[in-house]
């Protein structure tokens, strides 16, 4: 089993693929970890299903018949319906250079070629924790007296009482940070914090997370401070 013999999943995943081998292989390996696994050929049909029905993540090729991926996943992230859907992105470009652009334009994960579904599996579950509040977390946290205004219940953030949309990677770095001011995580202990003990993710990941927060940030960046050859840190 994937994902251990007690663990099952009934989150629906929609497998963006157009090589008919490898999404039959998919969608037979993570419908046995009780996954609910839908597989489009293509970008259109795809972003024609979004209309009816919204996954609770994608696993998104970047090299499709009628689209590049990344087009796709720029078009999710700029759709109000469709932001928060976690992307995983899979495909055969293992260059670091696309790893970080597809990361950089709000990817939560990205697979290369050829998959291990069992390192599938662990970073599907993976991005579903991070998107779930730890249940000692305070709900609420503010930061700057007021300039930033967090609350995981509603997943919302707000700049000067204006929302901004971040991933759910976003949102839980900058969560994690608000809820101890001052001090200065790592970014090992980010990554534990978000991946646990299957944080198999690039070493750049969290800078490119944390580029991403700063740019939506704006002005509120200011509070965002890296602590060179340590990590970051949220000051108020």
């Amino acid at each position: 089993m994937l994902l251990g013999n007690d663990q099952t999943m009934n989150e629906r995943i929609a497998l963006v693929e157009d090589e008919p081998d490898l999404s039959r292989l998919a969608v037979s390996a993570l419908t046995k970890e009780g996954l609910k696994v839908t597989a489009y050929p293509d970008a259109e049909s795809f972003l024609r299903s979004l209309g009816k029905s919204i996954p609770d993540l994608v696993l998104l090729d970047l090299m499709l018949p009628d689209a590049n991926g990344l087009d796709v996943c720029r078009l999710i992230r700029k759709n109000e319906a469709w932001r928060r859907i976690p992307i995983i992105m899979v495909t055969a470009k293992g260059g670091e250079t696309d790893r970080v652009l597809g990361l950089e334009l709000g990817a939560d994960d990205y697979v290369v070629k050829p998959i291990s579904y069992k390192e599938l599996a662990a970073r599907i579950r993976a991005v579903f924790r991070r998107g779930k509040p730890r249940e000692e977390s305070s709900q609420r946290v503010s930061i700057g007296e007021g300039a930033i205004e967090m609350d995981l219940e509603r997943f919302e953030v707000l700049l000067s009482g204006i929302p901004v949309e971040l991933t759910t990677t976003e949102f839980k770095i900058l969560f994690l940070l608000a809820s101890k001011p001052g001090r200065v995580f790592s970014r090992d202990q980010i990554l534990d914090q978000l991946w646990g003990h299957e944080k198999i993710v690039l070493d750049r990941t969290v800078d490119v997370h944390i580029k991403n927060l700063r740019e939506k940030l704006g002005p509120a960046s200011r509070y965002l401070i890296n602590i060179r050859g340590v990590g970051y840190k949220i000051e108020s």
